[in-house]
């Protein structure tokens, strides 16, 4: 046990996480020349193509040094805020963490918040420096800031490459000396915490986890404790870039089972695995619920491929526990599901991912979050995750929406738009601390369902890119919330309406009424766009009629023939424009995300 090493790869979105794994990867010999490609750990084409981390990674890696063997098992971990609770498990996993830092761009909200994880489970902290070949890098400055965070010398913080590999040798030395090995009691019952899992369409699930006590043997009866199911332990084996099977698995180790389980809801990241007969006496600490923070609807374009999406849903769910949906239908759109998202990011990918992985497209209707409603009769709360599902203004007594703690570090520069965005997206600040002389980090509670929409591309824009936000959530409070509809020709479309402050309502529905005329197309009759709050029309906007030329072969000639087929022209629209339905275009639903 003495000569395993646990540790995680932690940092900002961007910092060169993956890029690092790549280069210990290839130096302790754990890949071939013909199997390293950039970014090797990510296995998502989307990854790939973005850039980013979506999900964790483990593998073990072996490594001589002095003539010792030791194992390092290495989790490679989103930066991007939406997966915090995932960085947070492969935290607990771990023994100690590779803090990367960008030289050319220094400290950012997320490697904070995922340093306060590190911290918080006692991990001992290895500073590296990215990126140092790149021209714009700034050693001396960001070395302030990194000792300005966390303390230590400044020769402890290493200098590193991922690009060119310099600095590699280093990092595994400093993983060797400074990271403790894993304690824990061979002899005792088995406990070992569940950090990742993922699917195999043969295999079934596979839950990836670090022994804490006992050992585990292959063909062993378990149990996970939190959803109290047993299994047969069919396979148990550690994580090279394959899968290598082993007969058992001891204390402070990081292995995977495979135990023939085929629903998601059935193995929980956090979740405890024990011996059915030997059990332990208590959890491992910090398990919680993966709570969604956005809600949308998701549609089949075409109504029949309801069943397809539901299967769709079901094994994309396979991989991505975090995703929550239920089914719900719209009067404008039909069936579909009700689905619960990390975040934006998250509900894009997902979006992105039916569309690739299963080649659903979809209908995404206006995100949301979910509020509390308290009925004036005898104050009983109901959770409203759709905006239809409000209860009877006259039987409301108040509404309660999410708030966040909302951290942004900024360049000084950008502290009076940073604030004004805020304000207007009525934030209250709480705190304002200069963390060096030109970076500025900005805490401010703020209510949830305003940065759902854009609030994190505005953000970026209006700071040229520096700005990094990171939030989390602080409880319900009281809120003036109306309720904003927009009808068609009198008839409601029950996909595009949402729950809105009161003093934005006017201006909003303004903007989606005239949205909607440039993106609506022109019927042979005319169309009326309301915005409404109850039956307060508050916005309108008229999309007039095509007109077809009746007159064209009544040439010559007395004026009453032409005014006879105009009448007729008129008596035939108004009919029409009472039995004409308005087909609505995907980009109507897409554009209400965007309206500026």
């Amino acid at each position: 046990m003495k000569h395993i090493r646990n540790f995680c790869i932690i940092a900002h979105i961007d910092h060169g996480k993956s890029t690092l794994a790549d280069r210990l990867l290839e130096y302790t010999n754990t890949i071939t020349q013909r199997e390293a490609q950039a970014q090797l750990l990510d296995s998502m084409d989307l990854e790939r193509e973005r850039g980013i981390t979506i999900k964790s990674h483990a593998i073990q890696m072996e490594y001589v040094r002095d003539g010792q063997n030791y194992i390092l098992n290495l989790i490679d971990t989103p930066g991007h805020v939406d997966f915090s609770y995932e960085v947070s498990r492969s935290i607990a996993a771990c023994e100690g963490a590779l803090l990367i830092v960008d030289a050319s761009q220094g400290i950012q909200a997320q490697t904070i918040s995922n340093l306060y994880l590190a911290l918080e489970h006692d991990l001992e902290i290895i500073p590296i420096l990215n990126k140092m070949d790149l021209p714009g890098a700034m050693p001396e400055e960001v070395k302030d800031q990194i000792i300005e965070l966390i303390g230590g010398k400044r020769e402890d913080i290493i200098p590193a490459s991922g690009k060119t590999g310099m600095g590699v040798l280093d990092i595994l030395s400093a993983i060797i000396d400074r990271v403790p090995a894993p304690v824990g009691d061979p002899d005792a019952p088995l406990q070992a915490l569940i950090f990742d899992s993922v699917f195999n369409s043969f295999r079934g699930i596979m839950a990836y986890f670090k022994v804490e006590n006992g050992e585990i043997r292959k063909g062993d009866r378990v149990k996970f404790v939190h959803t109290g199911k047993e299994y047969f332990a069919d396979e148990i084996g550690t994580l090279k870039l394959n899968q290598a099977p082993k007969d058992v698995i001891k204390t402070g180790d990081v292995g995977y089972i495979i135990s023939g389980i085929k629903e998601a809801r059935e193995v929980k990241v956090g979740d405890t695995i024990t011996h059915r007969e030997r059990a332990c006496t208590e959890a491992i600490k910090g398990f919680e619920e993966v709570k969604p923070m956005v809600f949308a609807g998701i549609y089949p374009v075409d109504t029949e491929d309801y069943e397809e999406l539901r299967e769709s849903m079901h094994r994309l769910q396979l991989n991505d526990a975090s995703l929550v949906f239920e089914p719900e239908s719209s009067a404008a759109l039909g069936f579909g599901f009700r689905c619960g998202f990390l975040g934006m990011l998250h509900m894009e990918i997902i979006q992105e991912r039916l569309e690739r992985e299963f080649n659903m497209t979809v209908i995404t209707t206006v995100p949301n979050v979910s509020y509390k409603a308290y009925l004036s009769k005898n104050t009983e709360e109901v959770i409203v995750h759709n905006p239809s599902d409000l209860p009877d203004p006259s039987k409301l007594e108040f509404i309660e929406e999410p708030y966040i703690k909302a951290n942004i570090i900024t360049k000084s520069d950008f502290v009076g738009p940073v604030m004004s965005l805020c304000i207007q997206k009525r934030g209250t600040i709480i705190n304002q601390s200069y963390l060096t002389s030109d970076r500025v980090e900005l805490i401010f509670e703020m209510p949830m369902g305003e940065i759902v929409f854009d609030f994190y591309d505005k953000l970026k824009t209006i700071s040229k890119g520096y700005a990094s936000f990171d939030y989390q959530q602080i409880g319900y409070r009281q809120s003036d919330l109306v309720k904003l509809d927009i009808r068609l020709n009198d008839e409601m479309v029950d996909a595009l309406s949402s729950l809105i402050h009161r003093s934005n309502a006017y201006e909003f529905g303004k903007k989606i009424c005239e949205k909607l005329k440039e993106l609506l197309p022109r019927q042979q009759f005319e169309i009326r766009i309301q915005a409404s709050i109850g039956a307060k029309i508050i916005a309108r906007e008229t999309i007039s009629a095509l007109r077809k030329d009746v007159t064209a072969k009544c040439y010559g000639g007395d004026i009453s023939r032409k005014r006879k087929l105009l009448e007729k022209q008129k008596k035939g629209k108004k009919r029409m424009r009472s039995v004409g339905n308005v087909e609505i275009p995907q980009s109507a639903f897409m554009a209400v995300l965007k309206l500026d």
